[in-house]
């Protein structure tokens, strides 16, 4: 199947063939025909599958081919929601390729930068919103932004918004939004939460999806080393010199860990930069550029860093400190062995973490193998210690590191229930950083 059959205008096919691309993938087969349709997507898809192309091309479509009456400003048509600032910059660089040839405009808010220059391009007028919640709320409260005519609302990596604890910004966005409208939801885990979520928030949804719930890609190997907690980095050291990787992701539980074991590289001669939350947007942008670029060759994150990190044909994935949630795992391989491409997994495993390697292997439903590096064989006197959380965990301990269970039950979509008059004052917790 080629893009020509997908229904798409020639003004899209051809940015499309700017690209090099020439057939969709599965979830852009599946989901193009039914947004060109105006109905409500609810689909399951890991990133890496081409789900921004996905949605992006039938909405660049649809907005293009109803444009607004008069002329006064532009005013917001389409909305795309995203978790985390690097997520929301690459799907408005898709937003720009895609149509270029369309006489459409859009733009990008994130926070972590000045405000002004979004509130001079929102003034402008813009057709399609690419925003991540907090920022998008710190605009509506400073009344620079409308979004009482938005047609089209795309909810990208809904798992992690509400993973990030975004659930109540979700919740004050679709209470200014207009109730006939597109929705459109895509997540790479169907978890209660967002089904709840989708229930709420869709009407009469196509389902689909592209890769079975919670697997890891197929084109990715994956093994394990077992290593004492103490020789962990020599032992990545030594991978990295003596199989002379250039371009490794690696993975930390903790923003203190990945800042560490990035300067601890960088004396062992390997070049390697940190990227986490408490980073400049400035400093995560140049980091992942000298990462993309060669400059690095080892990018050190955590998950919600590297949460919709899109780099092509990465050939290294290392899990340095298994994840805490077992479903993170599979987010982070699946950085790798995209788009075709084969990837490799490797996650070095010491004693403490045996119990986070069986939730892994029971989630994928297979034991991940082993592979004692030679010179680095773990010491079996070693007795386990407990694990310093980083992201929320699901494991007892000891009240620390819980993770939150946020429910999307109530109103506040905008859509099937009407409102009952209840104040919608932002709760008293802060709101993540976005």
């Amino acid at each position: 199947m080629s893009f020509d059959s997908l229904g798409l205008s020639a003004e899209l096919l051809r940015a499309v063939a700017e690209q090099g691309y020439s057939e969709p993938t599965p979830i852009q087969r599946q989901a193009i025909p039914v947004v060109l349709e105006g109905r409500d997507i609810l689909a399951g898809a890991q990133t890496g599958t081409g789900k921004t192309a996905g949605f992006t091309l039938p909405l660049l479509q649809r907005l293009s081919a109803s444009a607004p009456q008069g002329r006064g400003r532009r005013p917001v048509r389409a909305l795309v929601l995203t978790p985390t600032r690097e997520l929301a910059a690459q799907v408005g660089d898709s937003v720009a390729t895609y149509g270029r040839h369309l006489p459409l405009k859009s733009t990008v808010i994130f926070g972590g930068v000045k405000i002004n220059p979004q509130i001079s391009r929102l003034r402008g007028g813009v057709d399609i919103l690419v925003a991540t919640p907090g920022r998008l709320l710190d605009h509506v409260g400073q009344k620079t932004l409308d979004l009482s005519q938005v047609e089209i609302l795309v909810l990208d990596e809904a798992d992690r918004m509400l993973d990030m604890g975004f659930i109540h910004d979700i919740r004050r966005i679709l209470a200014l939004l207009p109730g006939d409208r597109q929705n459109l939801l895509f997540s790479a885990t169907f978890s209660s939460d967002i089904k709840r979520l989708a229930d709420g928030l869709l009407d009469s949804p196509t389902l689909i999806e592209v890769a079975r719930r919670n697997t890891a890609a197929e084109s990715v190997s994956q093994v394990v080393h077992p290593v004492d907690r103490e020789r962990k980095r020599e032992l990545l050291s030594f991978l990295i010199g003596t199989n002379d990787w250039r371009q490794v992701l690696v993975f930390t539980r903790t923003k203190h860990g990945a800042n560490r074991l990035a300067e601890q590289l960088g004396k062992d001669g390997i070049s390697a930069a940190a990227i986490h939350g408490n980073k400049s947007q400035g400093a995560r942008t140049r980091a992942l550029a000298d990462f993309k670029q060669g400059r690095v060759r080892v990018l050190v994150a955590t998950d919600i860093a590297a949460r919709g990190l899109d780099i092509d044909q990465l050939p290294h994935v290392v899990n340095f400190e298994l994840p805490n949630v077992a479903e993170d795992y599979v987010h982070r391989i699946g950085r790798t062995g995209r788009a075709g491409n084969e990837g490799e997994a490797l996650s070095l495993v010491c004693v403490d973490e045996l119990k986070l390697l069986k939730d892994i292997e029971r989630l994928l439903k297979r034991a991940i193998p082993r592979e004692v590096i030679a010179g680095y064989e773990p010491d079996p006197s070693i007795r386990a210690e407990p694990i310093q959380n980083g992201r929320g965990a699901r494991r007892p301990s000891g009240g620390n590191g819980k993770r939150h269970n946020h429910r999307a039950s109530g109103n506040g979509n905008g859509r099937k229930r009407p409102a009952q008059g209840k104040s919608r004052r932002r709760p008293a917790q802060a709101r993540p950083a976005g």
